[in-house]
């Protein structure tokens, strides 16, 4: 916001233009030279000449009644007469009070004194007109001060007149008081509003509830209230232009920072795709304090309506409110007139932005996409890219090159299904330096309940002594557009990938054991029951149902009936502020059922997870004579040898491996650890799934997975 332009000089040394002339001439005088002529109250009044040196009491009755009409003329404009002084009022800034010549006649003392206050209250409302009429002091206060010097306009008429009637010798004191009771009581009203305006240095919404809750209190006094509720009118108009420029344009036109709505301009729309924190939403424009009364209850409608507006401008998208006579906020009277356009605003707005962010950037378009890709509604460009990335992904984060990966990723699109989605190209291959777990860690918005150091040092790779590599840490990213963004987040994307890293990890871990239980097929001519290998061959056969089981459970019982329910409330939503609520809501919920908010369900599940992935190494790794690797490759070799030579050197393999101490005592430890893990799994999730209702499901799947001793 601009600075308020400076007030000229001219307008505040000049003090015949500000009212305040009887103060700044005495501080003035107070201020000469020694030997200059001292102030005297005659040197004010007209006709300083006469009566010099003579006191009012001094002359008859008659004369002094027509004297101090005469004063009380002049002390009604806030002009000091020659018996009727002005004082300034110490510790009251702007108020004065007004003396007599104490020789006057006692009755008549009384009712010049019954006159006074109506005299002082002028004074205090004019210098409160022209102290309002700076620049700093916003448009509210111009319009009030405006409204305030048209009331004064009439009051000075209405001197001007009985000053006529005085010269036509028809005014007498008596009936000075009884023409001025008409705006004693009104006068007097407006002289208590300054005063509190003045001491609490009101501007803006804070001066129009001033202004209400006077008018409120002021319900007995119909004309008192009338005028109030006049003076209100007026000084809300500027107000209201405001407020109506915001509404149908979506602009902040606002010089004097009185607006209650604030922007912040810091704020770029681009921080949503870069910030996980990313406030723009929510901060960039935002409700100050000292909201209008009469606006309370529609200015989170009122915030909204702009904001919708604002982001259709950023999308080069013009919005054209139809305007008529009804449509204009003109006042906020008891007809509720101005809450009917500020909803009809709120509507347009709203339906204006939904329907572009729907037909032209098709919004369930995109997060189908998400879905299919970050959420692997569609697995068969992945099973591919798993195939060809193999040999990248095994290597530390730190090594693994994003852009070859990406190179990857682009081939296993193209060679699938997917080729025919043009939204395939938004896809963007990353590799985090951290472990899932981890990463939830850092994440302090996500509703964690157990402590990030105690996350932390559960970490299971710390525990299984497994070294980090890109298989625990890629994840699929998306490219997002404005206005897109708004509702596709960074913070949201984030949660998609969450998700995503505990589907890929699943399926790795399924693969490995699959490529383990294809090693073990050639053991099936074993008829020896309770040897290591066919333990072995059991245990990697309930390796993979507990996670087929788990995979089977995230993708049918969490996300596809939660993404379709997600799916049916957008198509009723009103309101891109509902979106993403629905959104995210849908996301909050995913996570929370794929156990990714649930720290000790999840630290077990990983447990599980790393003793299958390092069965599956150790089945290959203890085998060397059986290379499944290179199969393909020895194909050839192998057609070309003799049934009996292969049969015997079969044979022979397998006596090996049966009689190996190392292979038995590691699927003997394989097969009690995985146990235990499985049997700690089991009352955890039976006592968790009475609050948590979801793990029921999860609990159905896995619990039957444990295998007999």
């Amino acid at each position: 916001m601009d600075p308020a332009p400076a007030t000229p000089r001219w307008n505040l040394e000049r003090p015949y233009l500000t009212g305040r002339f009887h103060q700044e001439a005495k501080a003035a005088v107070a201020a000469q030279v020694p030997g200059s002529k001292p102030f005297s109250l005659e040197s004010l009044s007209r006709g300083s000449g006469a009566g010099t040196g003579s006191v009012i009491g001094s002359y008859a009755l008659s004369v002094q009644e027509l004297l101090v009409i005469d004063d009380l003329l002049s002390a009604l404009v806030g002009i000091e007469g020659r018996y009727i002084s002005i004082r300034r009022v110490r510790g009251k800034e702007g108020h004065v009070s007004f003396q007599i010549d104490s020789s006057m006649d006692l009755a008549l003392q009384e009712l010049t004194r019954r006159i006074f206050p109506l005299c002082e209250d002028y004074v205090l409302v004019s210098q409160f007109v022209e102290s309002r009429c700076h620049f700093k002091s916003g448009l509210v206060n111009h319009a009030l001060a405006a409204a305030l010097r048209a009331f004064l306009l009439d009051y000075q008429a209405m001197v001007a007149q009985l000053e006529h009637q005085f010269r036509l010798g028809r005014l007498s004191v008596q009936g000075l008081w009884f023409f001025c009771q008409r705006m004693i009581s009104s006068l007097n009203a407006l002289a208590v509003l300054v005063e509190k305006a003045t001491s609490n240095n009101t501007s803006g919404s804070a001066t129009l509830n001033l202004l209400q809750s006077q008018a409120k209190a002021m319900g007995g006094d119909s004309a008192v209230r009338s005028l109030l509720e006049k003076m209100t009118e007026y000084a809300s108009a500027a107000y209201l232009r405001m407020l109506e420029r915001w509404v149908y344009e979506g602009v902040i036109d606002d010089p004097y920072g009185e607006f209650f709505i604030a922007e912040n301009k810091s704020l770029q729309k681009e921080s949503l795709t870069q910030d996980y924190d990313a406030k723009y939403w929510q901060q960039r424009y935002s409700l100050k304090e000292g909201i209008p009364s009469f606006l309370t209850n529609v200015a989170a409608m009122i915030l909204t309506t702009g904001k919708y507006l604002n982001v259709m401008r950023e999308c080069g998208h013009n919005v054209q409110v139809s305007l008529s006579e009804n449509s204009k906020l003109m006042s906020f009277g008891s007809n509720h007139q101005y809450l009917e356009c500020i909803k009809s605003a709120y509507d347009f707005a709203s339906g204006e932005l939904l329907v572009l962010m729907k037909d032209k950037y098709d919004l369930i378009g995109k997060l189908r996409s998400l879905k299919r890709y970050l959420l692997l509604d569609q697995g068969d460009f992945l099973v591919h890219f798993m195939d060809i990335a193999r040999e990248e992904l095994m290597k530390k984060p730190e090594e693994i090159s994003a852009e070859k990966l990406q190179s990857l990723l682009d081939i296993a699109l193209r060679s699938t299904a997917a080729a025919s989605d043009p939204s395939h190209e938004e896809l963007i291959c990353c590799v985090e330096r951290s472990s899932l777990l981890k990463k939830l860690a850092t994440l302090k918005d996500l509703e964690c309940a157990y402590p990030a150091d105690k996350l932390a040092a559960a970490d299971v790779d710390q525990l299984m002594q497994l070294s980090i590599t890109g298989l625990e840490t890629f994840c699929l990213s998306n490219k997002v557009q404005w206005p897109l963004s708004l509702v596709i987040s960074r913070k949201a994307l984030t949660k998609y990938q969450l998700i995503f890293r505990l589907l890929f990890h699943c399926k790795h871990v399924s693969r490995q054991l699959c490529a383990a239980w294809q090693i073990q097929q050639v053991f099936r001519s074993v008829k020896i029951l309770g040897t290591p290998i066919l333990r072995s061959s059991i245990l990697c056969g309930s390796m993979l149902k507990f996670v087929n089981s788990l995979l089977h459970y995230l993708t049918f019982e969490v996300l596809e009936p939660n993404w379709h329910l997600m799916h049916d409330r957008l198509q009723m939503a009103r309101s891109i502020d509902e979106v993403i609520q629905i959104h995210d809501f849908f996301l909050q919920k995913c996570l929370k059922e794929c156990l990714l908010l649930s720290p000790e369900l999840l630290v077990k599940v990983e447990k599980l997870k790393a003793l299958c992935l390092q069965y599956a190494t150790s089945i290959q790794f203890l085998m060397p004579s059986i290379d499944v690797a290179n199969s393909e490759n020895t194909s050839k070799s192998r057609k070309s040898r003799s049934r009996k030579n292969k049969s015997q050197d079969r044979d022979q393999q397998l006596q090996l491996a049966s009689e190996n101490v190392v292979m038995s005592e590691s699927i003997l430890k394989f097969e009690a650890a995985f146990n235990l893990e499985l049997q700690s799994l089991a009352p955890t999730l039976s006592n968790s799934s009475h609050a948590e209702p979801y793990l029921t499901h999860l609990a159905q799947c896995i619990l039957g997975v444990r295998i007999d001793q």
